[in-house]
């Protein structure tokens, strides 16, 4: 969806903006953020740096007035709660490089109120759902072959789609029945693989990747011309897969992941345990699952007590 635009004419940034994107660049860089957020991050600040040169503005010439009066803006423009929410997160980077860098005294962004983000609880599918999914690949084609393997790992280890295809072969370790993931900010995690995945991989490696490739490539999943897969195309396959399956076509990459700590969950397993194996920095972020433990007993009470 493409960013509200602001009223400004488009204007040429200044030299000292042109600066301070590069410093927030290099210092992200520096920190390994992954190029996605890296992007997102620029394009933010680079956004709010053509509204203050409509004004005049230098960095470090800002103040908390101006910020809110930037989100003011986008937020009667029709941005959502969540992308302000990321914004202002950029601007906070940004002005904490430059107090780094002794360019202002403090961080005018730390004064921002983050909006309120929509409390949406994640899609999961049921057990059986994940069943029929994953029994609707043939798995008889290097491609079916592919796709079985991919969503079984998928939801044996509840990894992002960006993660899943970077896997390397090298990285499943079939006899410590384990993954080894490069996660966000280049962290790795070893997490435990269950044998219906482990099983599909074999078949993969064995009867269907080496159709795929054409060379030295090290990933795990290839596309049907021997390339590195796109997380646009692990959505493609499953919307495909899970349409065939009966479950409407839009399963989405990260409902395995979600359904994969779900069921994590309803099994008995530690909240850390699962935060560990998803490469949660936090675990609050974990804790949604609670939430949606604690929904599904609530709709179990509701149609099973008889005095609910």
């Amino acid at each position: 969806m493409p960013e509200p635009a602001t009223t400004e004419p488009a204007t040429a940034l200044s030299g000292r903006w042109t600066v301070a994107l590069g410093q927030l660049d290099d210092d992200l860089r520096a920190r390994a953020a992954a190029e996605k957020t890296r992007h997102a991050y620029g394009s933010d600040v680079e956004q709010f740096a053509l509204w203050c040169s409509a004004r005049g503005l230098e960095p470090a010439a800002v103040a908390t007035r101006d910020l809110r009066r930037f989100a003011a803006s986008l937020s009667e423009a029709g941005l959502k709660a969540t992308s302000l929410a990321r914004k202002i997160a950029s601007l906070r980077a940004l002005y904490r490089v430059l107090r780094e860098h002794g360019e202002v005294a403090g961080n005018p962004a730390e004064l921002m109120t983050l909006p309120k983000r929509p409390r949406t609880l994640p899609h999961v599918l049921r057990p059986a759902e994940v069943t029929a999914l994953l029994d609707r690949i043939p798995a008889t084609t290097p491609l079916e072959l592919r796709d079985r393997a991919m969503f079984e790992l998928a939801y044996a280890s509840g990894l992002r789609a960006e993660e899943l295809v970077d896997v390397t072969v090298a990285a499943i370790d079939f006899d410590g029945e384990q993954v080894r993931i490069e996660g966000k900010g280049s962290k790795t995690r070893f997490v435990p693989v269950g044998e219906p995945a482990l099983a599909a991989i074999a078949r993969y490696v064995e009867r269907g990747r080496p159709a795929l490739a054409h060379d030295d490539d090290p990933t795990l999943f290839l596309s049907k011309s021997g390339r590195q897969l796109c997380t646009s195309d692990v959505r493609r396959r499953l919307r495909a897969w899970s349409g065939r399956a009966g479950l409407g076509g839009t399963v989405h990459p990260h409902a395995l992941r979600h359904s994969f700590a779900t069921h994590l969950l309803d099994g008995g397993s530690d909240l850390r345990a699962i935060q560990a194996m998803l490469g949660h920095s936090s675990i609050s972020t974990t804790q949604v699952y609670t939430r949606v433990e604690s929904a599904r007993l609530k709709r179990a009470y509701a149609s099973s007590h008889p005095r609910a």
